[in-house]
């Protein structure tokens, strides 16, 4: 490792994460000099499982790392939605089928192997890796940018790319803003799949969801692991409670569940959770020589299960900006590679984190609007694309690739007369998407 301020660098990334080392690798494949900063004594990721769709297996395809990845991983088959409460199926994909229009496959993967696959690129690509190195301030200078360091030490570089997550620091260059809480807690599980108790169908991702709940399972590690997600609405939060989504609240809000999903509650970790926070978008994310990445200029809820991925996406973005922008003597003009960056990456990324929110109201719904949301989704027809087409295309380099959007379907268009449940239940202003 290489103490900081040491040698210069063209690009210096705050933040050892998924982000970071991907943006770190994006940039040093083009040539660059690149030094990431991490906080912590070591690199490393925390949590469980990851699904990374189409729109981020073409990147990986594209670094020459989609065969590490998928031999780390799991391709499943299909992913299929059921109600929480009855476990009926209301709708899926065939991921097979989605390999075929996007061409590039569906996985799931665990956090720390992805995160291993681009440390270990960085490494060939002669990124400078430093550890213990936690920065407190941003500046530009008439040359770059500078980082100040907790211990008193400074570094810089041509352009800094701020990585630092949800409670980034660099963000308060820009709008001074605090993380939203959505009052939902994740409780996760990764476990040897013996350890499962039950027979489990890992060629699927499953999601249930119901109210004010929701719960996703599928294997990692080639099948040889199970990972669990339970989500739920805290009531101690919405109370204004300290102390909110505890494990006595995992088990009251799984409780009226299907057997299916009551069977996994009592796997999940319960020594700690997540509490679920976004930010509002932010459509401004460079000031001079800072750039924003990933969580720091778009932590998204994860209904979407693109938060990794948008952070990948930008690494990429940037990288062939940069490339693009590259004069004969080698010289980038960074200021354009900046602009053309910021002038895609956050509209698609406020198409996601709102739409995340949507998609995660439409999950918890109760009374009437599940009823609702229930029948508008089984009759979706499992090859209708027309959703996912704006999240799993190419990723766009400038406004005009950026596809339009799908178009909701009111709840209030769903017939459920006949069915058995509450409908005298006024139904939410939200809608159900086409996929």
């Amino acid at each position: 490792m290489t103490p900081p301020s040491a040698n210069p660098v063209d690009v210096l990334i705050v933040g050892g994460g998924i982000g970071g080392l991907s943006a770190a690798y994006a940039l040093a494949r083009e040539g660059l000099r690149v030094r990431v900063l991490e906080r912590a004594g070591a690199f490393g990721e925390v949590g469980a499982g990851l699904q990374i769709a189409p729109n981020c297996t073409r990147i990986l395809h594209d670094y020459g790392l989609l065969d590490e990845v998928k031999s780390l991983g799991v391709l499943p088959r299909s992913m299929v939605m059921r109600d929480a409460v009855d476990g009926g199926e209301l709708t899926r994909l065939d991921l097979a089928d989605l390999e075929r229009v996007y061409g590039f496959p569906y996985l799931v993967i665990h956090r720390s192997d992805l995160h291993g696959v681009f440390l270990r690129a960085c490494r060939r690509e002669g990124v400078d890796l430093v550890t213990d190195a936690r920065v407190t301030g941003y500046e530009n200078t008439s040359s770059g940018a500078r980082v100040r360091l907790a211990d008193g030490r400074a570094d810089e570089g041509r352009i800094v790319i701020a990585a630092d997550g949800l409670h980034s620091v660099a963000r308060r260059l820009l709008i001074d803003d605090e993380p939203v809480s959505s009052s939902y807690v994740a409780y996760r599980a990764a476990l040897p799949i013996e350890d499962a108790g039950r027979d489990v169908d890992l060629s699927e991702v499953s999601v249930h969801v119901g109210p004010r709940c929701h719960f996703v399972r599928y294997g990692l590690r080639g099948g040889e692991m199970l990972n669990q997600v339970a989500v739920f609405q805290s009531p101690k939060a919405l109370a204004g409670e300290e102390d909110w989504g505890t494990p006595d609240e995992l088990d009251s809000a799984f409780a009226a569940t299907c057997p299916d999903v009551r069977s996994g509650i009592p796997l999940m970790w319960r020594d700690r959770w997540w509490r679920m926070y976004d930010r509002d978008p932010l459509m401004t994310w460079v000031h001079g020589n800072v750039a924003l990445l990933g969580d720091a200029a778009h932590p998204p809820l994860q209904y979407m299960a693109q938060g990794a991925i948008m952070a990948i996406e930008d690494g990429w973005v940037l990288a062939r900006h940069a490339a693009a922008r590259r004069a004969g003597d080698g010289a980038i003009d960074w200021q354009g590679a900046l602009a053309a960056y910021e002038a895609v990456r956050p509209e698609h990324c406020r198409r996601v984190l709102t739409t995340a929110r949507a998609w995660g109201e439409l999950w918890h719904l109760d009374g009437l609007p599940r009823l609702q949301r229930n029948a508008l989704l089984r009759a979706r027809d499992p090859y209708d694309y027309s959703f996912t087409d704006w999240i799993y295309g190419p990723t766009a380099l400038t406004p005009e690739e950026e596809p339009p959007m799908f178009t909701p379907i009111p709840l209030d268009t769903a017939d459920v007369s006949g069915l058995p449940g509450d409908t005298d239940a006024p139904a939410p202003a939200a809608s159900s998407p086409r996929g």
